[in-house]
């Protein structure tokens, strides 16, 4: 939900500040105020397009921001996280700053992103129904997932996609065996060669290191077998020569540490005991250890065999290496890649036996989706021009035609197409060609409502998101108008809703309104200023809206119409 929008030195708005309601927000003003500039700057912040000739004149830059509360969104918090970002206190910032001249700069909540990355984040929160951004439905692939959601079919595509993932790799497998088969053929030999050869040897994880610490040890046995009976000799010398009387090292510390213990004087005594009873205990340990290598040696045989190994090993990393982990990874991943060079008539008869089988998976999980999209696309055109009978379109029709393909693709086995009939004996022609700006801002409505009521009676919630109407009024009066304010509000019910309006029968349905006037400024320059109007302000602002002036009659109209313009 949008919880405000600010705009500093877009056209002709030096400075604005809006802060629309959870449910119906009205945007009114005369003619040419620049309530244009409003959209404008929701579509920056959505990753539209900037243009620097929109900077206000005298000013170096435009900037415009949108805080969004994102705590009821998953979808737009998963597409924030997946750009690095954490919702601070439930809430996005979406900005946009636009120099008169040279690049524009895209920020979420503060750092710099690209522009995609505010578009992709921009599109879980904000849908915007103006005339340009609507002809975007005209695409089969946004008509497409519009179905896909009222059908809420997530189990039934999300089955098809696995089948659909699995088909693809066997068919990228089946490729590269026939496309590739001489090249491949001498690969596979190299590659069953260095596996055996890889084999013979054996290699062992950190066999290497193993092997070159024994090798050192052997080439240094002699300095070591010294070192190590020099060192019992001064620690305990009954470990290298029998028979002998002197005292070890150990013998003397327990000597000194009885004769601390022996001073029955309070002091540092007892504790210097402890000290040396500890020095006693590793030394024990030290010389229990080093007894242990007296006899540890190895013979040149030893050695020539190590030598031998590590040569085996070096030839083996000298070509798959640069480490023996690295000749082990190499060999398994060979062994697998084999099995995809293995171009044998049996090899190819038995994936293309299992090529079959993922097609006609495929194939049953399509056939699933497109009988809930045939069922879906029946349910919502009907729905649709029935609603569209109280949006000044009754003789208009919406039809969805799901023509079922043997081409599997990505989506499915479907042609989805959207076809509207405005009128009675007008050719059926696809959405967004056969409608005025006022006709599909009104379609989208209907279709908006539509797919709401469904969430709604199907238990689920509706995805939070922003609805942004324009035009939505455009050819539309009297009663027709005033019906089409309560759908409005209707759809707010379950939605934020934001809707550019010059009708006073719409606007009266909004829970809040904000008008767009432009006036002299003290400089002299002309300049737009936003403002919200509510009690008496309202009343006029609807007067001003019904007749252009405000007389008695028409405030006394306005207030009628405020005070009827309530959902039973």
């Amino acid at each position: 939900m949008l919880e405000e929008l600010e705009i500093h030195n877009l056209g002709p708005i030096r400075s604005a500040l809006i802060a629309p309601a959870g449910g119906m927000t009205a945007i009114t003003g005369e003619t040419g105020a620049g309530k244009s500039m409003l959209l404008s700057a929701i579509r920056l912040i959505s990753g539209g397009p900037s243009d620097g000739g929109r900077v206000s004149v005298g000013a170096q830059e435009a900037w415009a921001q949108g805080v969004f509360e994102v705590a009821s969104s998953p979808a737009a918090v998963a597409a924030a996280r997946e750009a690095g970002f954490e919702p601070e206190d439930g809430e996005l910032f979406l900005s946009r700053k636009v120099p008169a001249s040279g690049r524009s700069r895209s920020m979420l909540s503060g750092r710099s992103v690209p522009r995609s990355v505010l578009a992709s984040v921009a599109a879980e929160l904000v849908t915007i129904h103006g005339q340009a951004d609507q002809l975007r439905i005209a695409t089969t692939s946004r008509q497409r997932e519009f179905l896909d959601r009222y059908a809420g079919d997530e189990v039934a595509l999300a089955a098809y996609g696995k089948s659909w993932s699995a088909l693809r790799a066997m068919d990228e497998r089946l490729e590269r065996l026939n496309s590739q088969e001489s090249s491949m053929r001498q690969q596979a030999d190299y590659l069953r060669e260095s596996i055996e050869r890889i084999n013979r040897v054996d290699p062992q994880p950190g066999e290497m290191d193993e092997l070159r610490a024994r090798r050192d040890r052997i080439e240094n046995a002699a300095e070591i077998a010294e070192g190590v009976t020099r060192a019992l000799g001064a620690l305990d010398a009954s470990q290298v020569v029998d028979d002998v009387e002197s005292s070890s090292a150990a013998d003397l510390i327990d000597h000194a540490s009885q004769a601390l213990r022996a001073i029955h004087v309070e002091g540092v005594f007892s504790e210097l005991a402890d000290r040396l009873d500890s020095i006693s205990t590793d030394l024990s340990d030290v010389v229990f250890s080093l007894s242990g290598e007296v006899d540890n040696e190895a013979s040149m045989e030893d050695l020539d065999a190590i030598n031998g190994r590590i040569h085996e090993l070096d030839e083996l990393t000298r070509r798959w290496g640069p480490e023996l982990s690295d000749v082990i990874a190499w060999r398994d991943k060979a062994v697998y890649d084999l099995e995809d060079l293995d171009a044998s008539p049996e090899k190819v008869e038995q994936l293309e036996a299992e090529r079959a089988q993922l097609l006609e998976a495929a194939k049953k999980a399509a056939q699933t989706v497109s009988k809930r999209r045939r069922t879906a696309a029946k349910e919502l055109a009907s729905k649709v021009t029935a609603e569209l009978d109280s949006l000044a379109m009754g003789t208009s029709k919406l039809e969805i035609r799901v023509a079922e393909r043997e081409q599997l693709d990505a989506t499915g086995a479907d042609d989805i197409e959207f076809l509207f009939t405005p009128f009675p004996g007008s050719p059926q022609l696809p959405m967004g060609k056969s409608a005025s700006g006022g006709e599909l801002s009104r379609l989208m409505l209907a279709l908006e409502l539509v797919a709401a009521e469904k969430h709604v009676v199907a238990g689920g919630t509706v995805p939070p998101m922003t609805f942004i109407f324009d035009e939505v009024d455009a050819g539309v009066g009297g009663k027709a108008a005033v019906e089409l304010g309560a759908r409005l509000a209707k759809l707010a019910q379950s939605a934020q809703v934001l809707v550019v309006t010059h009708l006073p029968q719409v606007a009266s349905w909004a829970d809040e309104q904000y008008v767009v006037a432009k006036g002299e400024t003290k400089d002299g320059s002309i300049a737009t200023t936003i403002s919200q109007v509510r009690g008496d302000e309202r009343v006029h602002e609807i007067a001003r809206m019904l007749s252009g002036s405000e007389s008695e009659t028409s405030l006394e109209h306005a207030e009628e119409l405020l005070k009827s313009s309530v959902l039973d």
